[in-house]
């Protein structure tokens, strides 16, 4: 709902839409989004017309999550209709994605860069649009698609409800069951307003935050032997980036052939971490964890067991510890490679 609408209307501001029947002046009629009416939901300064009727709906511009049409050509986009199966790898080949799409993700695929690039003022085909197109589908977009098309992430009973996602907030909006008005104009409205502000939100972490990273991460890889003759441990020049996408993506550009188990970075407060990097993305698992009689153990009875100066802790997992001093935190990840069994031997 919010994220398709407001896409439909930054589209209205910048390029003339076909209207229907003959042209009228544009200071006559404000182009108009046609979107259905009733219980509002995430795939969804025209003037926006909330309403099931054929004969209303197609006197819209623009007509989203309703019409049973799937029409670029006529701007229609709706998903519901039986027909209707297209996914963002089977619109375009060279992306990954295969979550079939809702209708903000309709309207993001043909015009998710087009409004990225009127956003940051850049041209379309700027490499930073294009990377920020492939980042905000991903990690905003296709979670609205799969839930509106009621695909889990997956099989089985989860482990665990989550309940706070963008989707959710937005049906809470909704007039509850049993409230004597159950009138949705005004929660729709705030979401509107809760969808158009987060994406925003993101699209400026991503611009501003993640993408820099990017630099970052590929000088340490690049000066990993200076580090260690291992190869396999990173130190950050800045701590807290967002590093853990850029490193798997580099380490397959660049060729890496001896997989990274660790990086180091300065916290704020001056002292080191040194971090095992996750086997995957979406894990819990590392390549290579901190030794397991370690974990858990702090300050001066971690100094002793370990041998290592000014220890301050590893976490009870295993993922990460520290040390008051760089020296101390890149000789918690040597030690822990020279523990493990072989030359790639997984996590303990």
């Amino acid at each position: 709902m919010g994220f398709g609408l407001r896409a439909a209307r930054l589209l209205l501001r910048s390029r003339p839409m076909p209207g229907p029947g003959p042209k009228r002046p544009r200071s006559a009629m404000a182009p108009r989004i046609g979107t259905h009416n009733g219980t509002f939901h995430c795939d969804e300064d025209a003037e926006i017309i909330r309403t099931r009727e054929p004969q209303l709906l197609s006197e819209c511009n623009v007509v989203v999550d309703v019409g049973g049409e799937y029409d670029p050509q006529k701007h229609r986009y709706d998903h519901h209709q039986r027909s209707f199966a297209q996914s963002m790898h089977c619109l375009r080949p060279d992306k990954p994605w295969k979550t079939k799409l809702s209708s903000a993700g309709l309207v993001y695929f043909h015009f998710g860069s087009q409004i990225l690039a009127s956003l940051l003022g850049l041209k379309e085909e700027d490499p930073v649009v294009q990377a920020l197109y492939d980042k905000l589908y991903e990690n905003f977009v296709e979670e609205i698609d799969a839930i509106d098309n009621g695909i889990a992430q997956w099989d089985g009973e989860p482990r665990y409800a989550m309940t706070t996602n963008l989707s959710a907030r937005v049906g809470y909006l909704n007039p509850r069951w049993n409230d004597k008005d159950q009138d949705t104009e005004a929660g729709f409205k705030k979401a509107m307003e809760l969808v158009g502000r987060e994406f925003l939100d993101r699209l400026d972490y991503y611009h501003r935050a993640w993408l820099p990273a990017r630099t970052l991460v590929e000088e340490a890889i690049q000066k990993r032997f200076k580090v260690d003759l291992s190869g396999e441990i990173l130190v950050f020049s800045q701590g807290g980036c967002p590093w853990k996408e850029h490193l798997f993506s580099l380490e397959s550009e660049l060729g890496v052939e001896k997989p990274i188990k660790f990086v180091l970075y300065a916290d704020q407060n001056g002292q080191w971490r040194v971090q095992c990097v996750p086997a995957g993305l979406h894990t819990f698992q590392n390549r290579l964890s901190l030794p397991e009689e370690w974990r858990g153990v702090r300050d001066e009875a971690l100094s002793q067991l370990s041998g290592i100066p000014g220890c301050v802790f590893v976490h009870a997992s295993g993922f990460i510890g520290g040390n008051r001093t760089q020296e101390g935190a890149l000789r918690m990840a040597q030690s822990a490679l020279a523990r493990q069994t072989g030359p790639d031997a997984p996590s303990s």
